[in-house]
């Protein structure tokens, strides 16, 4: 194999045409860099240059293709360097997020937006999941970070970060008749058909607002689950029932949903970053996101 050296040296011979100025351009005295290009052509067994002397007269067939796939591979070793260097940089790479659908009303689309300015040469992959299957796919090496509802259970020991803060809402369609009801609260709810989602799709918060009914003096009629958010609302948007959501998403379908704010202090709740992976992108999407 032929050494990058050994191939630079050959290029500022033929660019040069001449062993001293070539020898100068490499800061090399000349004598050597004649003997490396006699062993260069030993290396190979084809003659690359015509020689007088300290003058390079021209360049064999052979030495002419040399030269070009020389160039060639001394730009590509320099690309190899300086991308090893942007990874470890996290710069460059390839980073999967996910996220619970209310993330996308919150800060995470002015976040990945900044990101993507900031990163442009870091593929970023969406997906949109539930925090249990974000979960799961983080312990599975199919995401490398996730924007999570704790708590986290038995998935506890990832590494977990702060990032956006919401609260609980009522949600209701706007011909239902509680819509009239301009103090709407959570004990209101109690002989309402609901819309939840299962358990285990996201346990922490289906115990919040359990909790939330729980402390309003009933347990709430589930009549119907869901899997999302969005098909949770969508289901609320033509009566099927009543849901208690993420109050970031009070935009959603207003046309059909009446949203109303619960005011408790145990309606609020945090999203966090659960992460699997040290990549240095991941690292800096973390830092970026959470202001460390």
């Amino acid at each position: 194999m032929v050494d990058l050296r050994k191939m630079a040296q050959f290029v500022a011979v033929a660019e040069e045409q001449h062993f001293h100025r070539a020898a100068e351009r490499l800061g090399m005295s000349q004598p050597p860099l004649t003997v490396a290009m006699r062993r260069l052509e030993e290396e190979l067994g084809v003659q690359l240059l015509e020689r007088g002397g300290k003058r390079v007269l021209g360049l064999t067939a052979a030495g002419a293709v040399f030269l070009r796939e020389a160039r060639e591979t001394l730009r590509q070793a320099e690309l190899s360097v300086q991308a090893a260097r942007d990874t470890a940089a996290g710069c460059l790479g390839h980073m999967r997020l996910g996220y619970v659908g209310s993330a996308l009303y919150g800060r995470l689309p002015d976040t990945i937006r900044d990101f993507r300015t900031a990163k442009p040469r870091v593929d970023l992959e969406l997906r949109e999941a539930t925090t249990a299957a974000q979960l799961a796919a983080l312990r599975e090496g199919w995401l490398d970070v996730g924007v999570v509802i704790p708590p986290l259970g038995e998935h506890a020991d990832l590494a977990l970060y702060p990032f956006d803060q919401d609260r609980l809402c009522i949600a209701l369609a706007r011909d239902h008749a509680l819509a009239a009801k301009r103090e709407l609260t959570v004990a209101d709810l109690a002989d309402e058909a609901f819309i939840m989602w299962p358990m285990n799709e996201g346990r922490g918060f289906h115990l919040q607002v359990i909790r939330l009914c729980a402390n309003a003096g009933f347990v709430p009629q589930v009549v119907q689950e869901a899997h999302g958010m969005h098909a949770v609302l969508s289901l609320v948007a033509v009566g099927a029932g009543v849901a208690i959501v993420p109050e970031s998403m009070r935009t959603f379908r207003q046309d059909r949903i009446l949203y109303r704010t619960i005011d408790a202090p145990d309606a609020a709740f945090t999203l966090a970053l659960a992460v699997a992976a040290n990549a240095p992108c991941v690292a800096e999407f973390v830092a970026m996101a959470t202001g460390r």
